[in-house]
């Protein structure tokens, strides 16, 4: 028997949530059962899964009030978890619309006249899908989704400190007589995570580098797929050429849009000298303007701190900044408000590469401003880091199209911050230690489901020129 886990209210900071994990040996029936269930799956055909999932997504919106309760009770913010259930069930229609194309098999000829060649993907049975806390909902399913498109199985193990979001999903998935036998959460923390892997055949997991690296041992030990994402120190460069009204705005949501917890969260700010003063001054009057969601969710923009030990964190990079020189021109300290921690959009100047608020990732509504002078000092302090999720440079379009090209990121906004957060069409890499294996977006987030197989069919009946002359 497994032991209870007590779930905190990031609100309120009271235990007010019981999830219990399954027994390994539970889990591993599960498993199994899903796996069987993929064969019938798979056999329903790209248009029977495409209605399954059109059915799941009416089944959502008939319970969408208890899911964004669920959701705000996780997360401890309204608007934010409204956006996050739009795109959650905007990514079905936009991948029902998309795999038609992108499943579809192909023939062709080969260089070898008498050699013809049909091109075909099967599905890997069974998927595993890690994820956490700070989108549950969304980065619970950006996998998922595709995954079962193109015909795998799914158990989705969620965070243990926001898991309130799957019962309401559960209720919709069991609405769904071919979905739910091949649609599963499971609830745990990291015991649960690790017996999953034991258990599927490719895992994507989303989370912290330290966690990312034993999912990678683990998996390769079992010789499965892995596909990491990773944490961020995302770097913004502005250059003088940048409208800076423009820049602060967009630096400014980028960085501390669901209070800073995302991993392409905007961690670093680098500025040209000319233009520093002027650009922190406007950044830090923005920053004021944003009121934290409290006492009511609708209060302000700003939600609190998810996970407790996050606070701890924010808090430790701040001191480490302060006590290395920096200074703290708004918010700057964790307080506690209800029971929940709660941390003001904070600007800092006087920064640098000794200091853990720019080096280590802070994942919480933090803006350290840092001055350069020329660009290939803003180049390299942009990619002084062992993080390379993505980046925003604001400059002329022709100038920050030729800086984008020297970051060592997968993704880069020009003139914008996080576009990846709503825009998902580009192919990428996490670079470093972001992560590893194929893009989460573009085509390749579905194809990346899917083990290719070539069938190579000989077109006539005589003997081909590379066997042996006496083999007749």
């Amino acid at each position: 028997m497994t032991n209870p886990i007590e779930v905190r209210n990031p609100r309120t900071g009271k235990f007010d949530y019981v999830i219990i994990p399954p027994p390994p040996r539970l889990l591993t029936q599960q498993c199994k059962r899903t796996r069987r269930a993929q064969v019938r799956w798979q056999q329903l055909g790209l248009e029977g899964r495409i209605e399954a999932l059109q059915q799941w997504k009416e089944a959502i919106l008939s319970g969408r009030d208890r899911l964004t309760e669920a959701l705000v009770n996780d997360t401890g913010r309204l608007s934010t978890s409204v956006l996050e259930i739009d795109s959650f069930l905007s990514s079905i229609d936009r991948w029902c619309k998309s795999a038609p194309e992108l499943l579809q098999d192909s023939a062709k000829n080969t260089a070898i006249p008498f050699i013809a060649l049909q091109q075909t993907s099967v599905p890997y049975p069974l998927v595993g899908v890690i994820s956490p806390w700070n989108f549950p909902l969304l980065l619970s399913t950006i996998d998922t989704i595709p995954a079962l498109l193109a015909g795998c199985a799914v158990i989705v193990k969620p965070s243990e400190i926001a898991p309130r979001f799957v019962a309401p999903l559960k209720t919709a998935i069991s609405a769904v007589p071919e979905l739910r036998d091949v649609l599963t959460f499971v609830e745990g923390a990291g015991e649960t995570g690790s017996a999953l892997i034991d258990n599927v055949d490719l895992v994507c997991f989303t989370g912290s580098v330290a966690t990312g690296r034993k999912v990678a041992e683990a998996a390769a030990k079992r010789f499965i797929p892995a596909f990491l994402e990773l944490g961020g120190k995302d770097p913004a460069i502005v250059l003088e050429s940048a409208n800076l009204e423009l820049a602060t705005s967009a630096i400014l949501w980028g960085s501390v849009v669901n209070t800073g917890q995302s991993c392409l969260s905007i961690e670093r700010i680098y500025v040209a000298e000319s233009i520093f003063e002027k650009f922190y001054h406007q950044l830090v009057a923005k920053a004021y303007r944003l009121g934290l969601a409290y006492p009511t969710v609708e209060s302000g923009e700003i939600g609190p701190i998810i996970a407790e030990r996050q606070a701890a964190i924010i808090s430790d990079h701040l001191l480490d900044a302060v006590e290395k020189g920096a200074v703290i021109h708004c918010g700057g300290v964790i307080e506690d408000l209800g029971g929940g921690w709660w941390c003001r959009p904070t600007v800092l100047t006087q920064v640098n590469h000794s200091m853990k608020v720019m080096t280590e990732e802070t994942f919480g509504p933090i803006m350290p401003v840092m001055p350069f002078s020329t660009v290939e000092e803003a180049v390299s302090l942009a990619n002084d880091s062992i993080y390379g999720l993505s980046a925003a440079v604001f400059a002329s379009e022709a100038e920050a199209l030729e800086v984008s090209q020297q970051i060592d990121a997968g993704a880069i906004s020009i003139n914008d911050a996080a576009l990846t957060a709503i825009m998902h069409e580009g192919e990428k890499n996490a670079f470093k230690f972001s992560g590893m294996g194929g893009s989460r977006m573009g085509a390749a987030a579905l194809k990346r489901f899917m083990r290719k197989k070539a069938i190579l069919i000989k077109t006539n009946a005589t003997n081909d020129p590379w066997w042996f002359e006496n083999g007749e």
